[in-house]
This record gives C-alpha cells, structure tokens and sequence, in this order.
C-alpha cells in the first residue's frame, strides 16, 4: 500500500485506545491541569489530599510532608493504611490496583469515605503514572509492605519487607522529567501554603513540613509544623493580621445544618474590601458556588434585617445594596458534602443547590446570635455598611466617567499611550513603564507592529488603603483601564471585569530595577489584584527584567541580571571589564533596551499567577496597608534578596 492511502486509510485501526495510565502520560493536563509549575505542586496535593481524606474520616491525626535532598517528594500519616489484601476482580494486591488503575480507590465507597476531596479517584494512580519513580510503603496490621513502580507500573508485586508498631501510609514519588519539561523543582513557600491552609481547614490535625534541601547553621532542615486548635477562627486571624478590625470578635460557627458540616468564621476591618474565600471538602472553590450563594443571602438578610429594626437606615436616601454589606469584610466558608457537584475537573464552583439553605439558615443564626448580644459591634458594622452605600453612588460616578473613557466607550485612547498597528489582541502586549523618560526609551526601542507603550507618572495610587471612588477618579489608574479598553463592573456587580473587549493579551509592568521600581511593581500588582484579578487568573499579566548590569570589555559585552552572572561575565573578560550598573530604564538607550526586556527571542517574561488567593490577599495587606511592624519584618526576613540601593 502506497504512502498516500496509508494516510487517508481511516479504518479501525487509526483508534487508539488507549489504557488508564498511558492515556494520562499521553494527556497530563486533563488530570493534572497542566504541566507547569502549577500542575506539578498539583503532584504533591493528590498525595496529601488522601491522607486529608483518612483524617476527615477520624482515622489520621499526623501528616509528614517532605522535599527530600534529590528532590522527590514524601507523603507519610498514621491513617489505616491502604489495604494490600488481594483484590478479587483485579487478581492483584489492592495497593497495586489504588496505585496502577485509573478510578481505582477507597473514595467510591461510602462506607470508606463519607466526604472526600478528590471524588474522581484519579489521584494517587495519577502522581505515580506521572512520576519516574514512585515507591509506597504500607504499615498495617503490625507489618510493613512495600512496593516500586516507574511511570506508572509495579517494578514486583507487593511485598512483606519487615514488621512495625506503626500504622499508615508512606508515598514516596520522582515527577518525571519528561512531561514536566519547565521544571521538577517544588516551591517550598507555595507547599508550606498549602499545607498552612490544610491544617486551618481540618482543626486538630498536626501537619508537619520539611525541606532536606536545605540545611541551616545548626545542622537542621528548614521545617515548619503546622496545627490549629480553633481552625477558621484562626484562619481568619492569620488572614487578617495586616489589617485593623472594627469589632471585638472574630464571629464564627461550626456545626452541622442538614446533614452539611458547615463552618464559618469572618470579621470586619477598616478596609474597603471585599475578601471571601469558599472551601468544599478542603478544595478552593475559588469561583464560589451555591456554598457562596448561601452565605451572602444570609448575611445580607440578617444584617439588614436588624438594620431596619435599629432605625439607622431611616435617613438614608437610597437602598442598601448587598455589596454595602459585605465591605470590608473577610470570611471563610467550609462546608463538607458527601456528593459534591462540581463545574468542570479543575472543581473550581459548586453547583448543589441543596447546600444553599443549609449555609444561608446557619450564617443566619450566628449572626443573629452575635448581634443581640453584641449591640455595640452591631451598631459599627452598620455604620460601615451606611458608609459604604454612600461611597458606592460616589464610586458610581467615578466608574461611569471611566466607561465612557473606554475605547468602546467612545473616549478615545489615553494620549500618553503609543498603540501598536496589530488589530489582533492575542498578537498584542502593552508596556506600563515607570516614567515619562524610560516611557520614551522604550517607544523608540519596540517593534511598532506589537507592542503598546503607556507611561506611567511615578507612583500610582496605593489601591489598599483608598475608597473606591477615589480609585476610579484616579488619572493613571483610569489610563490603565481605557488603554486596555476593559469595562468596569455595573453598580450591582461591582467587581465584574468584562474581559471579552482585552486589547493586549500581554500586559507587562516594566520599571527599574531598584527599590523604587520593586514599589511601584508592587502598586500595579495590587491594582490588578483588588480589581482586575481575572486579568491575572486568565494569565495576562506579566512582569519583565530588565538586567542590572552591563560588563563590557573592548568589542566584548554581557549583560548580568545579578551579581553572580556580572562575576562570571567579568571573569569570563579576563577580570578587568568595565561594569555598568543600571539603577534605571532611563540609563538604557533604545537598543539596548529592546535587545535585553523586550526582544521575544533573548528577554525574559515572568508571569504573575496567583497559587493562593488567601496567601495573596495577606500578602498584599501586609506590603501596602497601614500596619507597619508586619510589613518590617517581612522586609528585615527577605532583605537578603532585595537589591538595595545607596
């Protein structure tokens, strides 16, 4: 058969039918979400997400997580661990079938698990077909048995190797190079996020985490232990530390509402915004959900019920609105569901309409508890919420002037901007760079075809600690939206972004390398975090870097992003090259800055991705509010990285 049929023979044979584990090397991301740095720390949670499981079931009180010195990975807890009596359909030791089968596992039965986080039962099978190595370790019934696998397949069937006093599981597991091309090195601070988080959301449980790559002076790890006695309540505390409360009491609840374990904490704070993160069965819905649903219409129906009957609201002249409520506010919502409904694999919004009621009566109660008996703290977080419908129509004015300043609005484009001549947005980035003078360089540098130019004057408004009317009337910020013709949420949506009119795919801040330009990144980043957070989670926002240094030598010449690489460019010269050190965009001409921070072939792009939104809203409260001593020590710990400037 000649060449030409072969390729248009379309018969039975072209079907691949592929088995479980082949089909997820083949196709990581449908499991794993992707095979970045994101879907490699996924690796880590599958594995952890079980030992979470047998501690929700009562069976586990102590998790061991571990980066070891080569850089794989352990799992170990004192749960029951996983069965290796033979499987009866399999033919095989249980263990191999949880480790080997897709679909395999104790969370398909109810009698095993009454609630679990990972319900498609991909999860351990997942990380080994994923991983080079893998070995599982078993401590059960006073024995202790072991087996090995690469890519996904036993290397011998399960065996006794010793006996213990122990009892549980140990994963030990080597991400496999070949799918996880970007990088297998894990993040120590993103893990110790999730593992901080894990331990607020399962009160009672010690969560242990320990990095082997890295020894200090006394000889030991670098470790953290992480437990809560009061779990949300201390959540919230932790997520709230940066910020000033209005009231006495964390207000919170945890009991279970129609068969739902439902538990809540939240507080109100001096800020003017809005912070509610759900969970459902441990994972982040961060798309909210019906659990979301419930416990916004209690809040609102609680509140402004006893607002009526205090008689404050009599001389307000417009309605309340629930985002008047919620102002300020910072809440956590953890619910347990046996037969979680979820949209989509990555389960990221909760679609059981039977969790709504349950969540709203319970938020509803407690609130009702905590107002009566605490009339001074109601009477405050009334005032709050007046004060806020007021700053609300002010805002309304601020956010219809930007509408209208829109592209799409008719406005017009911002005249500071210098737009490129591509009309398609995927092709398009635009630069907001740091001053009128780098603003310049860096317009006579691009390559018009692509790439928008908006200068920034100094530093923008510091979002955090302002009212969302003054946001909006803000020159520079309205700029920003109109450049990048986005529309602005609606009066009763007011943190909705319509990204669907996007003129840059890529929206790169770019400013000098020193501490000033760190701040004003850092002012940009907030902005986007508070009120263009799609723009971040849809993967558009980028950070360049520019290099430090300029080490040149006769017609030689490198450029150095830190000292390291400036040494070995000198030394490379012979020891006697003339260093440059760049303290701005400004000090670069055109060439040089195109050919260093803006040339797709040889720049470098660093994407901003959120893995926490919790970890990132107590991040950025602690960098750009109001208290002081957090944001010092945070600056004293990490100084050691900072480039400071004399």
């Amino acid at each position: 058969m000649s060449e030409e049929i072969k390729k248009n023979n379309y018969s039975a044979d072209s079907i691949q039918a592929l088995e479980g584990m082949e089909h997820v090397r083949m196709r990581p991301s449908m499991y794993i979400g992707d095979v970045g740095v994101r879907g490699l720390h996924h690796l880590v949670y599958e594995v952890v997400d079980n030992s979470i499981d047998e501690a929700m079931g009562g069976h586990c009180d102590t998790i061991g997580v571990a980066i070891n010195e080569d850089g794989s990975v352990t799992v170990e807890d004192n749960g029951r661990g996983i069965p290796v009596d033979l499987h009866k359909k399999e033919g095989v030791s249980a263990l191999e079938v949880v480790m080997t089968k897709i679909g395999a596992g104790g969370k398909f039965d109810k009698d095993s698990y009454k609630v679990s986080g990972g319900l498609h039962g991909v999860g351990v099978s997942v990380v080994n077909a994923l991983s080079v190595h893998m070995k599982s370790t078993v401590f059960r019934d006073g024995k202790i048995y072991e087996q090995e696998y690469e890519r996904g397949k036993s290397l011998y069937p399960v065996k006794q190797i010793g006996e213990t006093d122990k009892r549980g599981t140990r994963q030990t597991f080597f991400p496999d190079d070949t799918i996880f091309t970007q990088t297998t090195e894990f993040s120590y601070d993103t893990l110790s996020a999730r593992m901080r988080e894990l331990s607020f959301l399962n009160k009672g449980i010690t969560i242990t985490f320990t990095d082997k790559r890295e020894v200090d002076e006394k000889g030991e790890f670098k470790s953290e232990v992480f437990h809560s006695q009061e779990g949300l309540k201390e959540y919230i505390r932790y997520l709230d530390g940066n910020r000033e409360p209005i009231i006495s009491h964390v207000i919170s609840m945890d009991h279970e509402k129609g068969e739902i374990p439902v538990e809540v904490a939240l507080i109100y704070n001096t800020s003017y915004t809005e912070n509610i993160f759900s969970y459902v069965n441990n994972i982040n819905t961060h798309e909210g959900g019906t659990h979301l649903q419930g416990f916004r219409s209690g809040l609102t129906r609680t509140l402004k019920k006893y607002a009526d009957a205090s008689g404050m609201l009599d001389k307000l002249k417009f309605e309340i609105s629930g985002d008047d409520f919620r102002e300020g506010l910072t809440a956590i919502i953890s619910v347990k569901v046996a037969e979680p409904q979820f949209e989509g694999q990555t389960k990221t919004k909760l679609g059981n309409r039977e969790v709504v009621s349950p969540v709203s009566q319970a938020v509803g109660e407690m609130l009702e508890n905590y107002l009566e008996e605490n009339p001074n703290d109601a009477r405050i977080i009334i005032q709050k919420v007046i004060l806020a419908a007021q700053a609300r129509h002010a805002a309304k004015k601020a956010r219809e002037m930007v509408q209208r300043k829109t592209v799409m609005g008719g406005g017009g484009l911002p005249g500071k901007l210098s737009d490129c001549s591509e009309q398609d947005p995927a092709r398009c980035e635009v630069y907001l760079v740091e001053g009128d003078s780098a603003g310049g360089t860096a317009k006579q540098g691009r390559d018009r075809a692509f790439q928008a130019i908006l200068p920034l004057r100094g530093k923008i408004l510091n979002v955090e600690k302002a009212m969302h009317h003054k946001v909006f009337e803000n020159e520079e910020i309205r700029n920003i939206f109109t450049a990048l013709g986005v529309t602005v949420g609606t009066e009763e949506d007011s943190k909705a972004l319509n990204l669907s009119k996007l003129r840059y795919h890529k929206v790169i801040i770019m400013c000098d390398a020193d501490v000033d330009g760190s701040h004003i990144s850092t002012l940009i980043l907030t902005f986007f975090f508070r009120f263009m957070k799609e723009l971040i989670e849809e993967g558009h926002v980028y950070i360049a870097a520019p290099p430090l240094y300029l080490v040149k030598k006769g017609n030689k010449k490198e450029y150095a992003w830190n000292d390291v690489q400036r040494d070995q460019a000198n030394e490379r010269m012979g020891g006697s090259a003339a260093i440059q050190r760049y303290k701005g965009l400004g000090e670069m001409n055109a060439e040089q800055l195109w050919e260093t921070t803006m040339d797709p072939n040889f720049r470098t792009l660093r994407q901003v991705n959120i893995d926490s939104l919790a970890e990132a809203d107590q991040v950025f409260s602690m960098l750009m509010g109001d208290e002081v001593p957090p944001r010092r020590e945070f600056i004293e710990k990490n100084a050691v990285y900072a480039n400071i400037d004399a």
